[in-house]
């Protein structure tokens, strides 16, 4: 496994790649790698003949006195945890690389990013889709796999990639879960063992939300209980909503599939989780 830092090291490796008619495949990840991210490594080894790593924190996504500073990062034990997976190489590079000049260029998908995450951090997509531009500059991937836990941007990145006419494959990969549910996030390191044994509670919370919507019960009616219920274990409750899968609008009945998407804060920590709903709102 090569792992690479600058412009000029990562293009001479991926001219060799591409002379012998390999396919390549893209992971983009900040770092603090879980079992998620590694599961996208494999993922990505399933669809490509070459795995390329990027591990970089983005800073435009962070907005001020949020995480930036104290997200966690673990180089080390990210490149012998990749090590053990079918990835080729690990691209790892500072801000310099990333972003050589003052940036002049704004890229959005504001339609896509109006709920949710879009509203609750308004500098985190339009720092995601910055950083992902670059990286797909960089690097030319064929394929690029992305994790269906944080949905928004996964429907914000095929967005891109269609509007901007990227030959670029976006692969979903599953969210990989704890064995009590809770979806796995390098965030999930922030909890203390108290907020650990209840962050659960928002994946079970959904899946409530899902049973009753389909017996019936209005989805407005649903959402609001359960948003008081999870307020009542201690969450601070930044949204739960539901919305189509193509445009993540409010869904009306008949739509489908509808996903229902949550972001709580559990003592310090964010956590956010979304389940979809294949067979969509009754009529």
């Amino acid at each position: 496994m090569q792992v690479v830092a600058d412009r000029n090291a990562l293009h001479r490796l991926l001219a060799e790649v591409r002379s012998s008619g390999r396919r390549i495949a893209l992971v983009a990840t900040m770092g603090s790698l879980h079992r998620g991210h590694l599961s996208l490594v494999h993922r990505a080894a399933e669809c490509a003949d070459f795995v390329l790593t990027s591990i970089y924190v983005n800073p435009m996504q962070f907005a001020a006195g949020e995480d930036l500073a104290e997200y966690p990062r673990s180089l080390d034990a990210d490149l012998e945890a990749l090590g053990e997976t079918p990835c080729d190489a690990v691209f790892t590079p500072d801000d310099a690389t990333m972003y050589p000049s003052e940036g002049r260029t704004r890229i959005e998908v504001p339609l896509l990013a109006e709920r949710f995450c879009g509203a609750d951090r308004p500098l985190f997509f339009p720092g995601i889709c910055q950083v992902v531009v670059r990286l797909f500059n960089l690097i030319r991937p064929d394929a690029a796999v992305f994790g269906c836990k944080d949905l928004q941007q996964l429907r914000i990145i095929e967005q891109l990639c269609t509007d901007l006419a990227f030959p670029i494959e976006i692969i979903a990969a599953p969210t990989v879960r704890e064995a009590d549910g809770l979806a796995m996030s390098s965030r999930n390191a922030y909890l203390s063992d108290f907020e650990r044994e209840r962050a659960p509670m928002l994946y079970r919370t959904l899946k409530e939300c899902t049973e009753q919507i389909q017996s019936g019960r209005p989805l407005r009616q649903v959402l609001d209980t359960a948003s008081a219920d999870l307020g009542v274990q201690g969450f601070s409750v930044r949204y739960l909503g539901a919305a189509r899968w193509d445009d993540l609008r409010e869904p009306s009945p008949g739509d489908a599939p509808v996903a229902l998407l949550a972001c709580a804060v559990l003592g310090q920590t964010r956590l956010i989780d979304n389940i979809v709903v294949e067979a969509g709102l009754p009529h």
